[in-house]
């Protein structure tokens, strides 16, 4: 009973502080409160260093949805279109991001006279036959390709251009006997986003931090990481009817997603989800999370499109006050009724999140060599030219890509 009222005691608390002091997207209140509570999953070897910095880690649990503004190359890190790809269990997605570029990575060659073509093509039986076909009727081993996509087109992922070094290109396939004078590389898959790749890269760069006993990184990070793997737990992160675009129902993912916890997150929701625990093979968890989540879709869209038929449409939204302008939200009796219908999946995905954010900061610290660090006061970490260069973007740009 006394860590039901503590935890409820630091809800209150958190909420009435994101109100009071910080004027911005009300999405940011889930991502927030979900990282602070996943600090008290942590067992007592670590849960010190995490608690001294909880102020920080729940600030910076919103960093990469400021980024959204800064780059384009942010927004894909936070869905996976898993429909676009297929259906369960969608064995037409390489599990590995090496192979995702290997199969989707469209190399252009451009002869001296101004031809271009396109020299390979890849599908999904070279991963079982181990050869690659090409343009020119000859085939290439699958292990040489996925040699090259690594150290000649994953380098320039987040360029502008993507212009490949043709005299490589010579080098590594010599028995394909190009003509190309130049050559560049085009790759579509990543606009229907990379989730679950960029989980795992994000747990890779957070183990380094550890081991580094960069406290900054560290902390920077693990915030960051919380915000990825809140998405993760968030079903209308994927698919393509990312907010009921498809479906007549805009404006369903704010409704899931933020209007829903913020009404009931507070009262009604139980955040006893045990203790972290060390993730044996994070890539294979990564995955079991948006294929969950995805398991959930349909009756994320199907529920609500029911409740606006049964329920009085006059009673569906209401106007409210926020930040100085009045704006129309889901009425609080038709977001109970919703949340009702979906038999508690907004808290329970809420619950998940918090429990898989500690484990994910424990594996990388286990993984590490479980360092001890030094206990260090968020109140001592200075806002860097990152913060600040996030902050300008938020405040003066326009988001890149999608909304969501």
């Amino acid at each position: 009973m006394k860590r039901r009222l503590f935890f409820l005691s630091l809800a209150l608390a958190f909420s009435a502080f994101l109100f009071q002091s910080f004027t911005i997207d009300w999405g940011f209140f889930g991502h927030r409160r979900i990282n602070r509570l996943a600090v008290f999953t942590l067992p007592a070897e670590c849960i010190g260093f995490f608690k001294q910095n909880i102020d920080y880690i729940s600030e910076h649990a919103v960093d990469p949805d400021k980024r959204r503004y800064a780059t384009k190359h942010e927004a894909v890190r936070h869905y996976i279109d898993l429909d676009h790809w297929g259906t369960a269990p969608f064995d037409e997605v390489p599990r590995k991001w090496i192979d995702v570029m290997a199969l989707y990575s469209i190399v252009h060659g451009i002869t001296a006279n101004g031809d271009t073509s396109i020299l390979f093509l890849p599908d999904v039986e070279m991963f079982e036959s181990k050869t690659v076909k090409t343009s020119l009727g000859k085939t290439i081993e699958l292990a040489a390709y996925k040699d090259f996509i690594y150290h000649e087109i994953l380098p320039s992922y987040y360029e502008e251009e993507r212009p490949v070094d043709c005299a490589k290109l010579k080098s590594n396939f010599p028995s394909l006997n190009l003509n190309f004078e130049s050559a560049y590389v085009s790759e579509e898959f990543s606009s229907y986003g990379i989730l679950p790749y960029h989980l795992l890269k994000m747990q890779k760069k957070l183990t380094k931090a550890f081991e580094q006993k960069n406290i900054k990184s560290i902390l920077r990070l693990a915030a960051e990481m919380g915000h990825y793997l809140g998405d993760a737990h968030v079903p209308l992160h994927t698919t393509e009817n990312y907010n009921g675009q498809l479906t007549d129902q805009i404006g369903i993912h704010a409704f899931w997603e933020s209007r829903i916890p913020e009404l009931f997150a507070d009262t009604d929701y139980d955040y006893f989800v045990g203790q972290a625990e060390y993730i044996e093979k994070p890539q294979e968890y990564f995955w079991d999370i948006v294929f969950t989540s995805h398991s959930y879709v349909d009756s994320v869209l199907l529920i609500e499109k029911r409740m606006k038929e049964s329920f009085p449409k006059d009673a569906q939204m209401c106007y409210d006050d926020r930040l100085d302008r009045t704006v129309q939200v889901q009425c609080k009796a038709f977001a109970a009724a919703y949340q009702s219908a979906m038999n508690g999946m907004v808290e329970q995905r809420m619950q998940a999140s918090i429990k898989s954010i500690g484990s994910s900061w424990y594996t990388a610290w286990v993984d590490a060599g479980q360092p001890k660090l030094d206990i260090q006061s968020d109140s001592n970490i200075a806002k860097d030219a990152e913060d600040e260069k996030l902050d300008e973007a938020y405040r003066r740009n326009s988001i890149f890509g999608r909304s969501h």
